[in-house]
């Protein structure tokens, strides 16, 4: 989600709904945890990891190495997984942008990916774009990464509540339906864990700070870990 004029949008969303779209850098946390237990060995083989999406994974307002994918890989490899993520996230990006760059991306990568992570959606969402646009993209994404046997986690997003009823019953559903559909591993709402929690928001109160990532990294990682393919052989 590119930094542009739509913070508008995200004061409307208050506290029931965070999403990416506009902010400041936020100040630099504290060396987390995470990070620290990042230095610990991991053996076996390398396991490549696509991050696919917008500015909630391409890392907004954030330090090199503080993005969900950096942190996220920091946080396999603390479990011994030897993970290596690929960040392919686009600022500004709405899922037809993801959809037109999907080919190239998957060709550049050096090799198949046991895993992709897609984030898609919440700048259909913010602009107000069709639900059904935002469901014949995403569906079109998920099915060319089933076409290549990629499996995939598909982070959920939800509707601001200043978009009305209406569009919430068309929008919301899109992630568990296609989840489904498409056998993704779905985690329902990306940013759960920084809801209604100020201290874990940039300035924009838009973006997660990068402790904020590492909240939402701690709430996915279970989820990443499991869907992971087991190694062949």
């Amino acid at each position: 989600m590119r930094a542009r004029p739509s913070c508008f949008f995200a004061l409307a969303l208050g506290p029931a709904l965070l999403i990416a779209g506009c902010g400041d850098k936020a100040p630099a946390p504290a060396p987390s945890e995470t990070a620290a237990e990042a230095e610990l060995p991991v053996v076996g083989p390398e396991r490549p990891i696509l991050a696919f999406g917008d500015s909630l994974l391409a890392g907004y307002g954030l330090k090199d190495g503080e993005s969900y994918p950096a942190r996220l890989e920091q946080a396999l490899r603390a479990r011994g997984v030897n993970a290596r993520i690929a960040n392919a996230g686009v600022s500004g990006d709405t899922t037809a942008a993801g959809l037109q760059r999907l080919d190239f991306t998957l060709n550049s990568q050096p090799v198949k990916p046991d895993l992709a992570i897609i984030s898609l959606g919440g700048n259909d969402m913010l602009r107000a774009l069709s639900p059904v646009e935002t469901r014949r993209n995403l569906e079109a994404i998920l099915a060319r990464f089933q076409r290549d046997h990629i499996r995939v986690i598909l982070l959920g997003m939800m509707a601001a509540p200043n978009l009305g009823k209406d569009f919430a019953k068309d929008f919301n559903p899109i992630y568990p339906q296609l989840a489904e559909k498409y056998d993704a591993v779905l985690v329902p709402f990306f940013l759960q864990p920084v809801i209604d929690k100020p201290d874990l928001i940039q300035p924009d109160h838009v973006h997660p700070t990068a402790i904020g990532v590492d909240a939402i990294v701690t709430a996915t990682v279970d989820e990443v870990v499991s869907a992971l393919p087991k190694p062949a052989g």
